[in-house]
């Protein structure tokens, strides 16, 4: 995908290997990711982009770089990815976020999620979305909700409990 999706103060485009310190800033933060297993190194940040970009080339979307408008600058990431859910091989798309702590509570990922929520019903004419978050991650079980999100079922993966957000699209016809 070369098209940015654009929001009230947030264009949404492609990762570039550019990107690698901006989003270090937020990946490689322990606050920041602190319901994964560990922050991401640089050269984890670097193949967090590569497989970015492996996703655009498969499926036209993935995780794509949240950039404020005014200053241009990278805060995050924000986009659609196929994730595994329990212990079936079918995935499903999942919308997620990272956006830089020191712009937390300002509606920025519900913004850029909901950008995405969109495009995966008007663009890509998904039937459901779903959200994968840890079951203490109470802000992003917030931002689920904001976007039509409700729990759908727990889960677990590699003996991680993790909530599964989700809902129809309802694809507009």
């Amino acid at each position: 995908m070369n098209t940015a999706l654009e929001t009230e103060r947030l264009t949404l485009r492609p990762m570039t290997p550019g990107d690698v310190d901006a989003l270090a800033a937020v990946l490689g933060d322990p606050v920041a990711m602190r319901y994964y297993p560990a922050p991401f190194t640089h050269d984890k940040v670097e193949g967090w982009i590569q497989w970015s970009l492996k996703n655009y080339a498969d499926f036209g979307y993935g995780l794509w770089a949240v950039v404020l408008k005014g200053s241009q600058e990278c805060i995050g990431d924000c986009g659609l990815t196929w994730q595994r859910v329990g212990y079936s091989e079918e995935r499903q798309l999942e919308v997620g976020w990272h956006i830089r702590r020191d712009l937390w509570n300002r509606g920025l990922a519900t913004e850029a999620g909901l950008a995405c929520r969109d495009y995966a019903r008007d663009v890509i004419r998904q039937p459901h979305l779903i959200s994968i978050i840890e079951p203490h991650n109470l802000a992003s079980q917030a931002v689920a909700r904001k976007l039509g999100m409700e729990v759908e079922h727990e889960d677990m993966l590699d003996g991680h409990q993790r909530l599964v957000f989700g809902m129809a699209l309802n694809p507009l016809h």
